[in-house]
C-alpha cells in the first residue's frame, strides 16, 4: 500500500499505543504502520473489505496471521479475478487450512468481489464511491480512552445499508465501522497514542 508522505510515521516513536494492539509484534506493526492510514487504492480497499468480513466472530490477530495465505488464495485481492472464481475455486478455498474455512464467508467474499466490480464500473473506482460517505475527508473524534471508541456509528449503519442494497454481504454496521477505521476514513487512535497526531487530517 502506498502511504503519502504526510501519513508517514515519525521516526521518533513514542511508546504509548492504543491498547488493543497489546504486545503482539504483528498487531503492533499493523497498528503502527497501517491502521487508520487513509487508503485510496482499490485493491487494498477490497482486501480490507474481505478481511473485515472474514474477521466476524474472530480476533483480528487470527486474520493477520493468515493474511499472506489470504492474499495467495484470493488472487492478491484482485477483485476482477476473484469475481471470476468458480464453484471449483470455492471448494478449493473450503479445503485450504490457511484461510477461514467458513462456507458463508467464502461465498460472500466471491459475491462481494462481483458487487465491488459493479461499483467500480459505475463510479470509475470503489475509492470514489466509498469515500463519499465521509465527504472524502478522514473523520476524527479524538477519543481520550479506548472505552469511548464506538463499535458502530450512524454513518457505518448508513454505509452497511447502502452496501447491502448493492449486493454485498458480511457488511453489517460493526464490520463497516471496523473497515472505516482500518482504511483511515476515521482516525480512532486515542489522543495519547503516538499515531493520533500523525494521522490527523490537515487540508
Amino acid at each position: 500500500m502506498c502511504i503519502c508522505q504526510k501519513w508517514r510515521i515519525n521516526p521518533v516513536r513514542q511508546q504509548k499505543r492504543c491498547s488493543w494492539c497489546g504486545d503482539d509484534p504483528l498487531m503492533r506493526a499493523y497498528h503502527d504502520e497501517e491502521w487508520g492510514v487513509p487508503v485510496h487504492d482499490d485493491r487494498t480497499l477490497f482486501e480490507f473489505l474481505i478481511l473485515e468480513g472474514m474477521q466476524a466472530g474472530l480476533s483480528w490477530s487470527t486474520i493477520l496471521k493468515r493474511r499472506e495465505q489470504f492474499r495467495k488464495s484470493f488472487a492478491k485481492f484482485d477483485p476482477q479475478q476473484v469475481a471470476r472464481f468458480t464453484k471449483q475455486d470455492e471448494a478449493l478455498l473450503l479445503n485450504n487450512p490457511g484461510v477461514i474455512r467458513n462456507k458463508l464467508k467464502i461465498a460472500s467474499a466471491i459475491g462481494n468481489a462481483r458487487a465491488f466490480c459493479e461499483v467500480q464500473e459505475e463510479y470509475g473506482s470503489f475509492d470514489r464511491y466509498i469515500w463519499q460517505f465521509v465527504d472524502k475527508v478522514p473523520q476524527s473524534q479524538g477519543w481520550k480512552s479506548a472505552d469511548l471508541v464506538p463499535a458502530e456509528t450512524p454513518l457505518s449503519k448508513a454505509m452497511a445499508k447502502e452496501l447491502k442494497k448493492r449486493g454485498f454481504n458480511f457488511v453489517g454496521s460493526t464490520i463497516c465501522y471496523a473497515f472505516m477505521q482500518a482504511v483511515g476514513m476515521v482516525n480512532d487512535h486515542i489522543q495519547d497514542c503516538f499515531r493520533f497526531r500523525e494521522l490527523q487530517w490537515t487540508p
